[in-house]
């Protein structure tokens, strides 16, 4: 007599929340981007995403210094009024090249539509305007950093 074998799929595997957090925590302690671990047709990947500081050239930093802000942003500029976020994701540039002055700086009176800085985003650089007139008073990014949608960017008042 021959047994037939059953071709009913068997149920998806639950993923343990434990196990997935445990992972995140090893990632976390040992400073790594992701890890991986495989059994059987189960396979769980935690990946973190590293920011990495921007690193100016010292020849550059010596011909037009740079404004520094520094981190974290204060609860009080982040929930200003003036305060203008940045609408994607991508790279702050507050200069237009890396040898000329910055758009603007702090305590500079800047009128609605001028520009403040640049964000690039897959190869374009889209341009961050004023939407008010009023005061700079405070860069909250760094030339080349990496910022995140809604990411405080600069205060106006």
């Amino acid at each position: 007599m021959t047994e037939k074998k059953s071709t009913a799929q068997e149920p998806p595997r639950r993923i343990d929340p434990q196990l997935v957090e445990t992972l995140g925590e090893i990632a976390t302690r040992l400073d790594l981007s992701e890890v991986e671990v495989v059994q059987g047709d189960l396979k769980i990947r935690v990946a973190r995403q590293i920011a990495v500081a921007p690193v100016a050239l010292a020849s550059v930093q010596a011909a037009v210094p740079l404004v520094r802000v520094e981190p974290p942003v204060p609860a009080s500029a982040a929930a200003h009024p003036g305060m203008i976020a940045s609408p994607m994701v991508g790279t702050a540039y507050l200069r237009p090249a890396p040898d000329v002055a910055c758009f603007v700086e702090i305590g500079a009176q800047v009128k609605a539509g001028d520009k403040l800085l640049l964000i690039e985003a897959m190869k374009t650089f889209n341009e961050i305007v004023a939407p008010r007139a009023g005061t700079l008073t405070a860069i909250l990014v760094e030339d080349g950093q990496p910022v995140e949608f809604g990411q405080p960017l600069v205060v106006i008042e």
